[in-house]
Formats: structure tokens, sequence, C-alpha cells
């Protein structure tokens, strides 16, 4: 009996420390170890990168030049896509795509017109070529409903997983501490959209340190970053590390008081699950998806007002970091999230694709 050939595109793990990297890293994992022997999965990944899904598994090595000559894949049946602005599609019209669409960020960064026209444009593209449109929250599929022609398509709705990886968690050295101080830990890309600038003003009024992980995607606004934790005094206590380790992480995490996210633009939040598997009490902004990634287990910031997160800092934030722990009642909230689940109902729609 002939296989039926699935092609998970990668391409976006040239790119490390992104939540595109792991977001493929983790999703292709838990579908190739929950693929049916009746098919066969290949991952289009970067011909430089190493074979990050294991040497045993297939690869369709990936090269700029297939944005203007994709080769056929006339034996495959389904490619899906994993990034919404990809100049990767099939040509061949037989061959179905699902397309999972994390965000539509651009729309809340100030952009230019233009550039919001070109990205939508883009987006659009793939949506005509795609047989099934995933989105990674309800908040992303409200976006899509209001600013893309739909075609009269579905889109489902999958969240993302947890990259909480538990065989590294267990190795965690249970004393182990990065700083000798309570603190209070964020971590993603750092540019405007994650907004970790409006952090520092939360330090007025008490002794928490404030760590901010990640690559600096904008320099000028790390800059800003900095800026204003020496207007405020505070500076000896903000610490960028810049892009750490998986197990660095994780020693962050378990040792914050409190995990803080103020994104502005954030079409799922990994980290925040990652913090609430800790069972760790996590204070987010209100904006985007996060209320629905958070829900009831998490605390919000009900404004961005440098005088309103002043005063937070000075009369409310030791209050929430020292309140009764829900550590169970939060791990129970963030264990809804697993690629393992995730990967399920992806399968459900290419069983459903070759039908």
């Amino acid at each position: 009996m002939k296989k039926s050939k699935i092609i998970f595109d990668a391409e976006r793990m040239k790119y490390p420390h992104t939540g595109l990297y792991h977001f493929c890293l983790n999703l292709g994992n838990a579908i190739v170890d929950q693929c049916p022997k009746d098919k066969e999965l290949f991952f289009y990944l970067n011909a430089k990168m190493p074979k990050v899904f294991g040497p045993d598994k297939q690869y369709i090595n990936q090269y700029s030049l297939q944005k203007f000559f994709m080769p056929r894949l006339r034996d495959f049946s389904i490619w899906h896509s994993t990034f919404q602005l990809t100049s990767y599609l099939p040509r061949h019209k037989n061959l179905k795509v699902v397309s999972t669409i994390h965000d539509l960020n651009f729309l809340k960064e100030g952009k230019s017109p233009q550039k919001i026209k070109g990205y939508l444009k883009k987006i659009q593209h793939t949506i005509d070529r795609a047989d099934e449109i995933v989105a990674i929250s309800n908040y992303v599929k409200r976006d899509l409903e209001d600013y893309c022609d739909l075609k009269g398509k579905e889109v489902s709705v999958i969240y993302n997983g947890n990259n909480i990886d538990p065989n590294l968690l267990q190795n965690l050295l249970t004393d182990s501490s990065p700083l000798n101080q309570n603190y209070i830990f964020t971590i993603g890309t750092v540019n405007r959209k994650k907004n970790f600038h409006v952090l520092p003003y939360l330090l007025v009024g008490n002794d928490l340190k404030l760590v901010i992980s990640g690559i600096v995607h904008e320099p000028d606004y790390y800059k800003k970053i900095q800026d204003i934790a020496a207007k405020l005094n505070v500076a000896d206590r903000v610490v960028l590390t810049g892009p750490i380790t998986e197990a660095e992480k994780y020693n962050y995490l378990k040792n914050c008081a409190l995990f803080v996210f103020p994104s502005i633009a954030e079409g799922f939040g990994l980290p925040v699950i990652e913090a609430m598997s800790f069972g760790k009490k996590v204070l987010l902004s209100k904006h985007t998806s996060l209320p629905e990634i958070g829900g009831k287990e998490a605390f919000y910031m009900e404004s961005m007002k440098p005088d309103d997160l002043m005063d937070f800092g000075k009369n409310k934030l030791m209050e929430l970091v020292n309140l009764p722990s829900r550590e169970k009642e939060i791990k129970q909230w963030a264990s809804q999230f697993t690629w393992q689940h995730a990967a399920l109902q992806y399968w459900d729609i290419y069983n459903r694709l070759l039908k």
C-alpha cells in the first residue's frame, strides 16, 4: 500500500532563539511521534541546518532560490505551512495546504499603511492557497475574520503546547538560583511589541529586581529600557541577559517571585504557559490573546501608564508576590496546553484532507 506523504515546513528554524523556531521544533517532534504507519512525514528544512528532528527522519532541503522555483513535489499529498508570511508554497495544485496563522501583530505595531497593506496581501495569498486554516488562538481567529477574506473557509483553533522539557526539568539543581535577591522575570524578543520598557516602573517603591531575557531585535529599544531604568534610579536592579539557554530559562522561572508579560501584540504567549507550568503567578497585559491564555489563574495590569505602574509597584506588587500560593491550580491550568494534544488535532486535519 502506497503511503501518503506529508511535508512539514520548518524553514523558519534557520532563525534560532525565536518563537517560530520552538514552535516548529516542538510541534514537529510531536507530529512525527504520532505519525501513523501508513503515512510518511518529511521536514522542509534549510540545507545548512543540522537535522534537528533526528538523523533518521526524512528531509527536503530548502534553498532561497525556491522562492522563485519551488520543486513540483508531485508524489506528496499535504504541505503544512507554519509561517503566515511564507515565501514557500507548493506550485502543484493537487498538493493540499494546511496553513498555521500565528498572529496579525503588524496591525498593532505602528507600521506604515503601505507595510500593513503589503503584509495583509501576503497573508491573503497564503489563505487563498490554503485548504485548511489554523489559528493559534481565538484572538487570532477573530483578527483573520476581521481583516482577511476567508472565502468561506473555516478557521480551526489549535493552541500551542508547552515548551518545557520534563527531562531537562528533572536535572535542575534544587538549590540553584541565578540571583541572590527576589526578582520578577520576563523573556521574549526585545522589541517594541513586547512592551518591556514599562517594567522598570514596577520597581519603584520596592526592592525587587527585574530580569529580562531574550535576543535583542531592536537595539534602540534595548537602550530605551536602560534609559527609563536610569531615570527611575532602578538601573542597578534591572538585568538584561540577552539570549539564554533552556536550562538557564528554567532556573530563572523556577526561582522568580513573579513572571511578568506586558506584551501588546501576542498571538499566543508561550512564555506565560511555561511560567504557569512551574506554578508561578503571572502578571499580564490585558491586550490581544493574553487574557485567553492566562485565564482566571493570571493577574492583569489594568493600565500601562507610568504613574499607574509606579503606584502598582509601591502599593500592590509585593502584596501580589506574597499572596498564598496557588501552585496546584496554576499548574493544572497550564497542563491543558500540550504539543501532544496539538499534534493530534493537526493529524485530524491531515486525515480529513487525505480523505
